[in-house]
């Protein structure tokens, strides 16, 4: 049997987080719970669509029965894109993001060229994401805006923006903490908490032990790229045994954002 949240928290009373977090760490079997009877859900949300890490993070995510969340720029692929933050790391295209999306994966839009919409004015703003949705309806199979997750590039948004975009898509995800409601059908504003540009991996150790410590929530991490890549990255060794290791906490469910919505409608 695995792991329960109370479990959990009993190995230290007090000490809660420090023990979620050791509890983390220990070999526990698989949770056996479907994902929709779940009290915690986990997302860890990859930007930016670096090719070598997002084949790998899918991998990863494969080999254990889950689903890869990962969210693209939607020029990324062209030989004239210019990319404003980490240059020498080559980006996927629409051909992987579609092969990425047949095995199983869930690839969501994180803007047209990766501005940032709140630096921007309002109406050029609502033309980049326009320019992003209309691209990713043309490029990748199967895709809809109303079942979309829009994340903004740099969690940078404005009320604005976040009224506008929301009558289009089906969520966005923007910055204001990781911590949010169980998914539910009026939920469309999804906040998120990130760390960078070092290693990651002790700040999602922590989030993770606060949302153990709650009687419910879904805590939504937005990473980037693995090893080496991007900001704020992880190894891939980390990542493997943290999704073990989630996997044996009963009350938990490792899922992409717009599964999560799904669930709940």
């Amino acid at each position: 049997m695995g792991s329960t949240r109370r479990d959990v928290l009993r190995l230290t009373g007090a000490a809660a987080l420090a023990g979620v977090v050791r509890a983390l760490r220990a070999d526990v079997p698989a949770a056996t719970a479907p994902a929709n009877q779940k009290r915690h859900i986990i997302t860890l949300s990859f930007d930016d669509g670096f090719r070598k890490s997002s084949i790998r993070t899918a991998e990863i995510y494969r080999k254990r029965g889950l689903a890869a969340c990962i969210n693209v720029v939607a020029t990324a692929g062209r030989k004239d894109f210019r990319p404003p933050d980490y240059p020498a790391v080559v980006r996927g295209d629409f051909a992987l993001w579609n092969e990425l999306q047949a095995a199983g994966h869930e690839i969501m839009p994180h803007g047209y060229r990766h501005a940032n919409k709140r630096s921007l004015p309002p109406a050029e703003a609502k033309d980049l994401i326009q320019r992003c949705l209309d691209m990713f309806a043309a490029e990748l199979k199967g895709y809809r805006a109303k079942e979309a997750v829009f994340n903004f590039p740099y969690n940078a948004s404005t009320p604005e923006l976040e009224k506008w975009l929301g009558e289009r898509v089906r969520a966005f995800r923007t910055g204001g903490g990781g911590i949010n409601p169980l998914p539910h059908k009026a939920q469309v504003k999804l906040t998120c908490t990130s760390f960078g540009p070092g290693n990651c991996e002790a700040a999602i150790d922590r989030e993770v032990a606060k949302l153990l410590a709650r009687e419910s929530g879904w805590l939504i991490f937005n990473t980037h790229g693995l090893d080496d890549e991007g900001w704020g990255p992880v190894r891939a060794v980390y990542l493997e045994k943290l999704l073990d290791r989630l996997g044996g906490v009963e009350s938990v469910a490792v899922l992409p954002a717009g599964r999560a919505l799904a669930g709940s409608e």
